[in-house]
């Protein structure tokens, strides 16, 4: 069903076309950068974080890690991610295809300045046997995006 809602999220933006259904599991970054042949922080990950009760997104190149310090200057919160149990409810995909596409009403979407590392990188597509190539301004296009926001370590 997630698969579903972002590959008719992505229709109605006009990118169906850049989905690429695997055989193998992209349910993490390795076994994604394997399916797709790709380096691993080609995969734009999509990390799902709670500011008060609120979820939100933030899109990462594949290996960056969250640096807590430059997280609670961004969002005057510490960083607190959703436990992987309560994604699913909260975002509206599983852990291993979390994605901006087709998600719940009123999530914010954050990209995060080391996707800018790459020209093309490959998010999640609603599971964890799917991928989308985008460049980094055909994913500022679609992913509905709030800002841009600089919240991993160097």
């Amino acid at each position: 069903m997630s698969f579903e809602k972002a590959k008719k999220y992505l229709q109605e933006k006009g990118y169906e076309d850049h989905i690429i259904e695997l055989e193998d599991s992209s349910a993490t970054v390795q076994l994604a950068a394997e399916a797709l042949g790709v380096e691993p922080g080609m995969i734009a990950k999509t990390l799902s974080f709670l500011v008060s009760d609120t979820p939100i997104l933030i899109l990462a190149e594949g290996t960056a890690r969250v640096d807590n310090h430059k997280y609670k200057d961004t969002f005057h919160t510490k960083a607190k991610m959703i436990p992987f149990d309560d994604v699913e409810e909260f975002i509206g995909h599983a852990p291993g295809g979390v994605c901006p596409f087709g998600i719940k009403e009123g999530i914010p979407v954050y990209l995060d300045e080391s996707l800018k590392k790459f020209d093309t990188v490959y998010p999640a597509a609603g599971n964890d046997h799917s991928a989308v190539r985008l460049t980094i301004a055909e994913l500022e296009a679609v992913a509905g995006a709030e800002k841009w926001v600089d919240v991993c370590k160097e």
